[in-house]
């Protein structure tokens, strides 16, 4: 699905529609020019659907830290009792201080979160200024919410939300978490870490004990993997590090200084390597 409003149509001409001034809301544009692109055009299950078919996503983990905020998930995608996709991509980078991960249902999700990045980037291409924090995340609810009927037919999606607030006080504080639930009910997390999906009961429990508010980068990055594995040991739906297939977690981190910033492949192996390492040596269960 193309959803870039400046694209050309063949022979270069554009509906006067898209050449005038409207809304600064990619959304409102798509329900008065093409209704049926938006997630919430479409009819939604007039029965339950039968979940064990359909791709689902599972954990993701968020951790502020001095400076920013990290954003992680695992790389397993389930259908029923299958593993339907080792190496799925859960972490979404949305504009240049924001990110998203995302649990549920894994087709929806990810059109979600695509719709979400193009609004973003269609403000501010309007209004010429980036949308605030505070209205980014409230964007992203009023999605959720418009995806109500398919979550109550079991067609579920949930976003876990991370950005670095420019306007903040104290900017070593600036980093913040903020989650969804399916009716749209958005809730900013204060206790530095949160975690969603399958697996989530186990990583947070496992960041009660790793999370250091003080710590840095680094710090962050060797918790969300930590508490990756934890999920995995315990969540059969969480994929933990895959040395074998050389499958280890995304891992996406926003400051005020580089932005949003997808943590290298090398760095999140060699971390994901030196977990599995202390693991082998001591189990910890």
């Amino acid at each position: 699905m193309d959803l870039n409003p400046y694209r050309p149509m063949s022979g270069g001409l554009l509906p006067a529609a898209y050449l005038t001034m409207g809304t600064s809301s990619f959304t409102d544009f798509l329900k008065a020019q093409a209704p049926d692109l938006l997630p919430s055009g479409r009819s939604a299950p007039v029965v339950p659907v039968e979940r064990t078919d359909i791709p689902h996503g599972t954990t993701i983990v968020a951790v502020a830290y001095a400076g920013g905020v990290l954003i992680a998930g695992d790389r397993r995608a389930t259908a029923g009792n299958l593993i339907a996709q080792r190496d799925i991509e859960k972490v979404f980078i949305t504009d240049s201080y924001s990110a998203v991960g995302i649990a549920g249902t894994a087709g929806l999700a990810v059109e979600m979160v695509r719709l979400f990045a193009v609004n973003l980037q269609h403000y501010e291409k309007i209004e010429g200024v980036s949308l605030s924090l505070d209205g980014k995340t409230n964007q992203l609810a009023a999605m959720v919410r418009g995806h109500l009927d398919a979550a109550m037919a079991g067609l579920a999606v949930l976003p876990l939300f991370v950005g670095y607030d420019l306007h903040a006080e104290d900017p070593a504080r600036a980093g913040r978490i903020v989650t969804y639930d399916v009716t749209g009910g958005r809730f900013e997390e204060r206790s530095g870490f949160h975690a969603i999906g399958s697996g989530s009961l186990f990583a947070r429990s496992a960041l009660k004990k790793l999370y250091d508010p003080e710590g840095g980068r680094d710090t962050a990055i060797r918790h969300a993997v930590e508490a990756l594995y934890d999920a995995a040991d315990d969540d059969t739906a969480t994929g933990g590090p895959d040395v074998v297939r050389k499958i280890y977690p995304s891992l996406v981190t926003v400051t005020g200084v580089d932005g949003a910033v997808r943590v290298p492949d090398t760095e999140a192996a060699e971390v994901a390597e030196a977990v599995v390492a202390a693991r082998t040596a001591q189990p910890r269960g």
